[in-house]
């Protein structure tokens, strides 16, 4: 066996074996050559940022197909007019021209929508108060301690707005017919005087009765909701201060609620303005509701009825800036006295 000079340097086979570190040269040429590359630095944020506009697309074609498209057509259709030449027969007798502001002008001075639009405000000043302050009372009652069957009390009172509007209206229709109504009857047999809820004064009180039914399950939900979202260390510290229920109620948890009850009655004018299922579902038991009751109603007959849909489409137009102004001044006003609290 033999060993080597001691002169000679020793080899520990790293030149000779088969499975050698490549050299940091061959690695970086074998890095950039690879198939599967690393991305980019700027390719993950560029998806990252793109993503969200890609969950929002259905909406924005449904929110443009189904509401903007819409109303942009209205519009346009309010600025024309049919002109008829002649006799309005033959082809080409009725053409589309401009109109300009004289289909708006026609709906401001119309007497009919004015009036319309003063039986809608008389209307809303039943319907909105009464609603606002059952959702209140009821929400109040729902959030005491001493409360009983609090889930099957609020079921109850949200249940008649899972009920539509049209179905309740004739419900309550035949309910004051007096051919068919059993208070009617009841009346009857105890010889009390029978009102007639379909004519008259009474007419306004019947369709707010039937809105106050159908609308103070959706406000008393959002109320309740707010006033279970107060922190319990406020409670707590009013009733070591000796306060009651009551003045509980009245003096921390209205006031903490109040946000709520802006929300809710924004949503009551703007159902109010817009009301149309009650008196046009009670026009045909009764003569006294006009086929132009409310604006909704001025403007489907116009539409549907006198076949003038570009004088109709004026009309909603007016409606519907008139219920903006109105939503946005009440706006501002809630605001600023809102910050004007928070500043005190």
């Amino acid at each position: 066996m033999t060993r080597p000079s001691q002169g000679a340097p020793r080899s520990y086979g790293a030149e000779a074996a088969p499975y050698a570190h490549p050299s940091p040269t061959a690695t970086l040429g074998r890095a950039r050559s690879a198939p599967y590359a690393h991305p980019s630095p700027t390719a993950t944020p560029r998806r990252a940022r793109s993503a969200p506009y890609a969950f929002l697309l259905p909406a924005a074609v449904l929110f443009a197909l189904f509401f903007a498209l819409p109303i942009g057509y209205a519009v346009w259709l309010s600025f024309h007019k049919i002109e008829i030449k002649g006799l309005g027969l033959g082809k080409g007798a009725k053409s589309e021209v401009w109109a300009g502001l004289e289909n708006y002008a026609s709906a401001l001075t119309d007497s009919e929508f004015l009036a319309s639009a003063l039986r809608v405000l008389g209307y809303g000043a039943v319907v909105v108060p009464v609603m606002l302050g059952l959702a209140l009372l009821f929400a109040l009652l729902l959030d005491s301690r001493r409360v009983r069957g609090r889930s099957f009390a609020r079921l109850a009172i949200f249940l008649p707005y899972a009920v539509p509007g049209v179905i309740a209206a004739v419900l309550w229709g035949f309910l004051y017919l007096p051919d068919v109504s059993p208070f009617h009857h009841l009346l009857e047999k105890a010889g009390l005087p029978q009102p007639d809820l379909m004519d008259g004064g009474p007419l306004y009180l019947a369709m707010a009765n039937i809105a106050v039914w159908g609308g103070t399950g959706f406000n008393m939900i959002v109320i309740y909701t707010a006033l279970r979202a107060l922190p319990a260390e406020v409670y707590e510290a009013a009733t070591l201060d000796g306060c009651s229920e009551l003045q509980i109620a009245l003096r921390v948890k209205i006031p903490m609620v109040l946000p709520s009850l802006v929300l809710t009655f924004f949503f009551s004018v703007i159902a109010t303005l817009q009301v149309f299922n009650e008196p046009m579902t009670l026009k045909p038991l009764t003569n006294g509701i006009p086929s132009t009751w409310s604006p909704l109603m001025k403007v489907y007959n116009d539409a549907f009825t006198g076949g003038n849909i570009h004088a109709a489409s004026a009309t909603a137009v007016v409606l519907a800036l008139a219920t903006f102004a109105l939503s946005f001044t009440l706006l501002r006003i809630s605001s600023r006295r809102t910050t004007q609290g928070a500043g005190r």
